[in-house]
């Protein structure tokens, strides 16, 4: 039986995957257990993991290190082509301020940090690993242990992650109880942030709107669309046109000339609406059923662009009218549906509408794909130039004045930056950047919980002992503070000054913590998708300052 004595207490590399798989296997399996409705979800493989270091389970120190390291690698690298497309989009309109307040909480959970730092006698490092357990942020840990362990020459401190350990339980509590203490601080009526928010969202302006119009207007009558275009200087596609004088239906073009009483099909987005139609002409109830009965050549169909050498190239160098007479009326690009702009690049997984001729619409498919198994064959390539380019940029040393030890944005702050650029200019560049949903759901869970495995099973050991003799009862309590105060304060501000609708706060506190059982709490609440849509305008960036922010805190006082 030495082989099997060998197998549990030995320092192989099978006695390494038995310990990952058990401590992933019965982690997730208790992490879907929900007390009062929540659940630690993923994170409770760091809690087997810490068992199993208690119990005297043991990895070989290397094999540890490459594990965690590439573990995370893969996890943040997944954030980053995930939260990339939406990085600088979410400062527009709205998430201007949504963001800003995020950045609020994240500064105060700094502050918090920072003052707790001078006031006590525990080490910075330690207070990291809390501040990272107090907001939820995984990769916030794993930028702070990977940090120390570059500047103090691959001695890491297992402090760290038991702060991070003691501080998680109570702040998935926390960030759920800010969220109800605002609504008892400010007496909010959920019928009322119902009905408002229901007038917030009543009118989208990315939804993309069909419209049949009759052309009255003296001012285009014998002009073509494209002068029209030039005229009113709106966003507005016109696909088919019944021109009453011949009684003939015609794929539109920019070359089409309008006529009085002409009918025209038109794909509009609501700021525009009224605009275009107060110029064009009138509206008149023709729906597109209607316009395909007219006439049974011509079709509208859905195209899934999969073929690799699309990707990248715009609806005008394509040149898909002149090619084959057909129109490409509007993209849908991750259940968004898009203007078909002549400049709009396309991306591998989008959507395009064409309405056209039975048999070019065919000839179309083969030009850009249709072919959801391509989809679902991984680009292997992409990715891995994205994780060496990634771990490159994580290696260079940035000097700044009054920091004596060179700066490193490390292997998780280097992949993530590159993950996001590469996920928004990699299709101008013609890199292949998609991944369906399960595929980079699959990779970033692998390498989160190789990585909570492997730091629970390191910091196993002193674990206990680190909880009951007295420290770890006064980090859940410095953890605690750094989750709730700059949730209620940020909270305050944005209900107080901003009016911001109570659904929309709910989000904006879950997404400012990364926190999905707090979103998952606020969804069931509101019934809408508001806090859905609060949490991901601010995600990507408070993931970005989380990292960041562990990394400097251990560079400037470690």
């Amino acid at each position: 039986m030495s082989w099997l004595n060998e197998l549990f207490w030995g320092e192989n590399i099978a006695h390494a995957v038995l310990l990952f798989s058990i401590a992933i296997a019965l982690g997730i399996s208790l992490g879907k257990i929900k007390i009062f409705g929540i659940s630690l979800g993923i994170t409770f493989v760091l809690f087997v993991g810490i068992l199993l270091g208690h119990f005297g389970f043991r990895v070989n120190h290397e094999i540890l290190h490459f594990v965690r390291e590439f573990g995370l690698i893969l996890f943040v690298y997944s954030i980053g082509l995930q939260v990339g497309p939406g990085f600088f989009a979410s400062f527009k309109k709205g998430g201007i301020t949504l963001n800003m307040l995020a950045m609020g909480v994240v500064a105060l959970g700094i502050i918090i940090t920072i003052i707790f730092y001078y006031a006590t006698d525990i080490p910075m490092q330690t207070l990291v690993g809390i501040l990272s357990g107090a907001v939820t942020n995984t990769p916030g840990l794993g930028a702070a242990q990977q940090t120390f362990s570059e500047i103090r020459q691959g001695s890491g401190d297992s402090s760290i992650t038991m702060g991070y350990a003691v501080a998680y339980p109570l702040a998935v509590v926390g960030i759920i109880l800010s969220i109800l203490m605002m609504k008892y601080i400010f007496r909010i009526k959920l019928d009322k942030e119902t009905e408002e928010i229901k007038k917030i969202t009543g009118n989208k302006d990315d939804q993309i709107e069909l419209t049949s119009l009759e052309v009255n207007n003296p001012a285009i009558f014998g002009k073509n669309i494209r002068d029209i275009h030039r005229l009113i200087e709106r966003r507005f596609i016109v696909s088919r046109v019944l021109h009453t004088q011949t009684n003939k239906i015609e794929v539109a073009s920019p070359d089409t000339v309008l006529h009085e009483k002409d009918r025209i099909y038109v794909a509009i987005t609501p700021r525009n609406r009224e605009a275009v139609i107060a110029f064009l002409g009138k509206t008149i109830a023709m729906k597109q059923e209607e316009w395909d009965m007219l006439d049974n050549q011509l079709v509208s169909r859905r195209i899934l662009i999969t073929r690799s050498e699309v990707n990248g190239r715009s609806l005008r160098q394509l040149n898909l009218r002149n090619n084959f007479g057909v129109n490409i009326t509007r993209v849908n690009r991750s259940g968004t549906d898009l203007i078909a702009d002549p400049n709009l690049t396309l991306q591998l997984g989008d959507r395009v509408t064409v309405v056209g001729d039975e048999k070019a619409i065919y000839s179309v498919e083969k030009v850009l794909g249709n072919q959801m198994k391509r989809l679902n064959e991984p680009n292997l390539i992409p990715i891995f130039i994205g994780i060496f380019l990634g771990v490159l940029l994580g290696s260079i040393p940035f000097t700044f004045p009054g920091i004596p030890q060179p700066v490193k944005l490390g292997l998780a702050g280097g992949p993530l930056i590159v993950a996001i650029l590469i996920s928004i200019f990699g299709p101008k560049y013609h890199l292949v950047t998609y991944t369906t949903m399960s595929a980079n759901l699959m990779l970033r869970e692998i390498g989160i919980c190789l990585f909570l495995a492997c730091v629970g099973i390191s910091s196993g050991e002193n674990f206990v002992f680190t909880l009951v003799s007295g420290n770890g009862f006064i980090w859940v309590g410095i953890g605690f503070i750094i989750t709730v105060l700059p949730l209620l304060i940020i909270g305050t501000i944005g209900r107080l000054v901003f009016k911001i609708n109570y659904y929309t706060l709910m989000g904006l506190l879950a997404g400012s913590t990364t926190d999905p059982p707090a979103l998952a709490y606020a969804n069931a609440t509101s019934g809408n998708d508001a806090p859905a849509v609060g949490y991901a305008t601010v995600y990507s960036l408070t993931m970005f300052m989380r990292v960041l922010s562990a990394q400097l805190l251990i560079l400037f006082f470690c």
